[in-house]
């Protein structure tokens, strides 16, 4: 047993960690879930300043007590932090009967590197007893210390008119897209492996222990050479629709077998699928979602590629995203993408309240107005919903590109 007290002050600021600290103070039960290696533990210990026990079901002892005695393991304490508990989704069973017989806030905190929603042998949701929290990779504000997400939620409070002015004033300093792919999110590679070659290695390990260990957690997957075909498939197509046939076909698998090795990737937090943004106004929209990575430093060593390009700059966006919504306590916002079957697309299109933001990424160092135009189109689909479009560019000029459409460094926002 651990006994949580002393917070690590050389740790990184985490943009969720105020986020898990308001459910707790409401829900009696928190689970933060989230790949691996992205830094629940670490939060945890950061989040609780009082003494609780801390028990991972990685020890073996504690977990075979959660299999085989679990309501003695709940009577360790009363309130105790719980890591890696998808090994033995059937505990949940017994949190929710501690929890029914004495209900307080913030009474237990799950940790899990799997999304329990998805797994199908987890049949208590815990509903209306838990929060559900992601924590992903580290944004690049989190490497910086600024422990928070891009200017998403500033976009969203400020009307289109002071979007320059907002974005101007950050401070920031210009960045490369490209080194910060490589680096990615993960905190060991992206803050203390500064050698290509040892991120690579720790890169490297980090796929080896997720085959063989926390997959088979989750299914058992008789063909680990396949799974990892279709892994490498997929980060090949980083950005593009995801189309189970072709992924078959490609890799020679039955489809099948792709769905249900997809659904895994994704409830490990490996694989996030975009869906498309559903609502109809008058053009025929593309339904199927979009494949991107959890990380991009981990995408681009599936895939066997040493130079990002514009797909990592998309997936990058959407990771810093991904932050902001899982961030969010409330009023949620919602990412998809758009495209239309005549062609017009935009990257990412996030819906706050009522109120859409469309965003569209571009490689290029300048930003010019033909650039823009499908963010034209779908201002002009949907009115007076758009808050504004924002086209992100790895230049360094803010500027105007038509009524509601600003162009402006990805890092300015990101």
């Amino acid at each position: 047993m651990i006994i949580i007290h002393d917070v690590n002050q050389g740790t990184l600021p985490r943009a969720l960690t105020g986020a898990v600290a308001r459910v707790a103070r409401t829900m009696p039960v928190v689970v933060v879930t989230g790949a691996r290696q992205t830094g629940k533990s670490t939060l945890v210990r950061e989040l609780l300043p009082e003494e609780r026990p801390y028990y991972s079901l990685d020890d073996l002892d504690v977990r075979t007590q959660a299999e085989r005695s679990p309501d003695d393991l709940l009577a360790r304490g009363e309130r105790l932090v719980l890591d890696e508990v998808q090994r033995v989704p059937e505990l949940l069973s017994a949190v929710k009967r501690a929890v029914d017989e004495r209900r307080s806030p913030g009474r237990y905190i799950l940790t899990g590197s799997a999304n329990l929603l998805l797994m199908q042998r987890v049949s208590e949701s815990l509903a209306g007893r838990a929060a559900y929290m992601t924590l992903w990779p580290l944004t690049r504000r989190e490497v910086l210390g600024q422990g928070h997400a891009g200017r998403w939620h500033d976009l969203f409070e400020h009307p289109f008119e002071q979007w320059a002015d907002v974005l101007g004033d950050d401070g920031s300093e210009p960045a490369d897209f490209r080194e910060a792919a490589s680096r990615g999110g993960y905190p060991v590679p992206a803050v203390e492996l500064g050698d290509p070659e040892d991120r690579a290695i720790w890169l490297d390990g980090y796929v080896r222990t997720y085959l063989e260990r926390d997959l088979q957690d989750l299914s058992s997957i008789d063909n680990l050479i396949d799974f990892r075909r279709l892994m490498r498939a997929v980060n090949l197509r980083l950005g593009n629709l995801l189309n189970q046939s072709e992924l078959g076909r490609d890799v020679g698998l039955p489809q099948p077998t792709v769905r249900r090795w997809l659904n895994l990737l994704e409830a490990s937090y490996q694989l996030v699928r975009l869906p498309a943004y559903a609502v109809n106004r008058t053009k025929r929209l593309i339904k199927s979602p979009k494949a991107y990575w959890c990380d991009t430093a981990l995408s681009m060593r599936l895939a066997g590629v040493s130079r990002p390009g514009g797909c990592h700059l998309e997936n990058l966006v959407l990771s810093d995203l991904l932050v902001f919504r899982d961030c969010a306590v409330g009023d949620r916002p919602e990412l998809f993408y758009w495209r239309t079957a005549t062609g017009d697309e935009v990257d990412f299109v996030v819906e706050r309240g009522g109120d859409l933001l469309a965003v569209e990424v571009k490689t290029g160092s300048r930003a010019a107005t033909a650039d823009a135009a499908h963010l034209r189109t779908f201002r002009e689909e949907y009115g007076a919903s758009v808050r504004g479009c924002l086209l992100l560019h790895d230049g360094n000029r803010i500027e105007r590109l038509g009524p509601r459409v600003l162009a402006a460094p990805w890092w300015r926002v990101v």
